[in-house]
């Protein structure tokens, strides 16, 4: 990774043709977002923008042919580094990042309408053998609010995972630039990430009632859950840090994370609200530094 961040900051053309490169290649638009971002975050738009602009070109042409993937989570990393180099915190990076998966999720209406209907259409045959009797209870009023919700959470959880994948460049293209100027830098930013108790309220809020008080607002479930699977990961980064845990538990966090998807991604969702509340990080420390005190 070292080795590739600075050949990508070795000069325009180096950054050009990995920028433009992994945008061209199927599924590699990650990589071109975090190589356009890095190089954003260091020198600024202006020193950028020749490099962003030919980054630009295969992204329209994937467009072009129907994927406006590549497009979307490279201008949307680079509009997150922008607040991110104006010293914006990663907090209001992550709320930020909710307005992009809501522009996400009326780009994917307007492309993938069809498709993303006929999946539903599939998900809604399958219902009554996945929710076996308890579908069977359902009143026909609340069938089809059910059978309503299929479309805007279908777009919302692909569009969640567009906004996922757009933070996930940005960390990346951070990662970097820390590796290179600053090491260690982006480790402790990361572990500071942490939301205060009203925004975390409204994100939970978000998600509970978004579906209960509009269909098109089912999409704010999966949207809003983002930002606090980061703050959950963060948290968990941050005590085994000042706990000076091994760094086992992390890997088994994230084999987990891919294993049991349905089961830890709530939980981190949760721990990030219990935690907005409590600040268990501040806590630690606070305890730390009292403990020694008294052994002074």
């Amino acid at each position: 990774m070292r080795a590739l961040a600075e050949f990508i900051m070795r000069g325009r053309l180096q950054a050009t043709l990995v920028v433009v490169g992994a945008a061209v290649l199927p599924f590699m638009f990650w990589l071109s977002a975090a190589a356009g971002s890095l190089v954003l975050l260091r020198r600024g738009l202006s020193d950028a923008l020749g490099i962003l602009v030919w980054a630009l070109l295969p992204a329209l042409a994937w467009l072009y042919f129907g994927d406006p993937r590549t497009l979307l989570v490279m201008l949307g990393s680079l509009a997150l580094a922008m607040q991110l180099r104006n010293q914006a915190p990663w907090s209001r990076v992550m709320l930020y990042s909710i307005g992009l998966g809501l522009l996400y999720t009326w780009v994917l209406l307007q492309v993938f309408g069809g498709p993303i209907a006929a999946l539903a259409g599939e998900v809604q045959k399958a219902l009554p053998d996945a929710l076996s009797q308890a579908y069977q209870q359902l009143s026909d009023e609340e069938r089809g609010q059910l059978e309503a919700l299929l479309v805007p959470v279908l777009t919302g959880l692909l569009a969640a995972l567009l906004q996922a994948l757009t933070l996930l460049s940005l960390m990346l293209a951070r990662y970097w630039q820390a590796l290179l100027y600053n090491p260690g830098g982006f480790g402790s930013e990361f572990r500071t990430l942490r939301f205060r108790a009203l925004p975390a309220m409204l994100l939970l809020l978000g998600m509970l009632l978004g579906p209960s008080l509009d269909v098109h607002l089912a999409a704010l479930t999966p949207l809003c859950s983002v930002p606090l699977a980061f703050a959950g990961l963060a948290l968990v980064h941050g005590l085994v840090a000042q706990k000076r845990i091994q760094r086992f538990w992390l890997v088994g966090l994230y084999v987990s994370l891919v294993v049991f998807m349905q089961l830890v991604y709530p939980l981190l969702a949760v721990m990030a609200v219990v935690d907005s509340l409590f600040d268990f990080r501040g806590r630690a420390s606070r305890k730390e530094g009292a403990g020694s005190d008294g052994e002074g």
